[in-house]
C-alpha cells in the first residue's frame, strides 16, 4: 500500500509540473520553469520509490494513464481547453485501461 502511496505522489508531482509548464511559456517565465523543474524531479523521486514493490509497467501505466486524465481535466476546468467526443473516449478508454489493470491484473501489487 505503501507503494500506491508513492505512486500517487509521483501523478501529483508530474501534474503540477505540467500545469507549471503552461505557465512557464516555453521556461521564458523563472518561477513556472522552477517549479516545473521540481514538479518533474519530485516526480521522478517517488515514481522510483513506487518501483520497489510494484511492477515497472504497472507502475508507468497508472502513472502515465492518470496524468493523462487528470491534465485533461486541469486544461478543461483551469483553462477552458474543451475536449470534442472523440477526445473525451480516448481518455475514458485509458481510465478504463487503468481501472482494468488495476482491479483485474494479478500482475499489480493488493
Amino acid at each position: 500500500m505503501k507503494a500506491y502511496m508513492f505512486l500517487i505522489l509521483a501523478i501529483a508531482g508530474e501534474l503540477f509540473a505540467t500545469a507549471s509548464l503552461k505557465k512557464a511559456n516555453g521556461f521564458s517565465e523563472l518561477i513556472p520553469s522552477i517549479c516545473a523543474v521540481l514538479g518533474y524531479a519530485v516526480s521522478a523521486f517517488f515514481l522510483s520509490s513506487a518501483l520497489r514493490e510494484i511492477p515497472i509497467g504497472v507502475a508507468y501505466a497508472i502513472w502515465a494513464g492518470l496524468g493523462i486524465v487528470f491534465t485533461a481535466a486541469l486544461g478543461w476546468f483551469v483553462h477552458q481547453q474543451k475536449l470534442d467526443i472523440s477526445g473525451i473516449v480516448g481518455i475514458a478508454l485509458i481510465l478504463g485501461g487503468v481501472l482494468v489493470l488495476n482491479l483485474m491484473s494479478k500482475s499489480t501489487v493488493h
